[in-house]
């Protein structure tokens, strides 16, 4: 009752209003919600030691694109977590045949300790935090560390994108994957060389099965 009070305020003192139409009332409304082509189907998909990836648009739409830059770069509307993860949520619920992962556990993609400061939150967590309540399952925050800065990735090419990463991710705390099934979450799938190290991380920490979730790919 006291979250929702606090929530109600909130949104009278700093109204919220569609990026796309500008309407208030939310980030995205209904209306412009529904022009977006969320995938209803699901393409069997393997990389290395990653075993399937489900994602929920394209990222060269140009409202998805401006929804997951305005959730990460400044002025970080932290929010759009809510937003971002019921364009996945949607995916999920238009499939036909629907997965069951009552049997894995979510574990985002990390930043590293810079980065975290800078923005105050990881994306990827944030969004695991709204996955976790859909799917019932766990989300694991602090089994997958990135140990040093790195050269953002949307500046380099596919390769120097597969060198900037190599080596920056570490099992923490392996007992908590051992075995286990894992939804790695990451926003954005473009090349897949963030994803696919992090999997072979998780892998050789003997995780036994790996699929990526993503809100879209590029």
């Amino acid at each position: 009752m006291w979250r929702n009070l606090k929530e109600s305020i909130l949104n009278l003192i700093f109204p919220k209003f569609c990026f796309c139409c500008q309407r208030e009332g939310s980030y995205l409304c209904q209306d412009c919600q529904a022009m977006l082509e969320i995938s209803g189907f699901h393409q069997n998909f393997q990389a290395d030691c990653l075993k399937d990836l489900y994602f929920a648009a394209n990222y060269q739409s140009s409202l998805i694109k401006n929804l997951i830059q305005k959730f990460k770069y400044e002025p970080f509307v932290k929010e759009l977590a809510k937003t971002l993860s019921v364009l996945i949520i949607t995916h999920f619920k238009l499939l036909d045949n629907k997965p069951d992962f009552s049997e894995f556990i979510l574990v985002p993609v990390p930043l590293s300790k810079k980065k975290l400061r800078w923005r105050g939150f990881n994306q990827a967590e944030e969004i695991g935090k709204e996955l976790s309540k859909f799917f019932r399952i766990p989300l694991i925050a602090n089994c997958l560390i990135k140990t040093r800065e790195t050269l953002p990735q949307v500046e380099l090419s596919d390769e120097e994108r597969k060198e900037n990463i190599k080596n920056v991710f570490f099992c923490e705390k392996p007992e908590l994957i051992q075995r286990k099934k894992i939804l790695l979450l990451d926003d954005v799938y473009t090349t897949g060389s963030t994803m696919i190290e992090c999997a072979g991380v998780l892998k050789r920490a003997r995780a036994k099965e790996i699929i990526g979730i993503s809100v879209a790919r590029g």
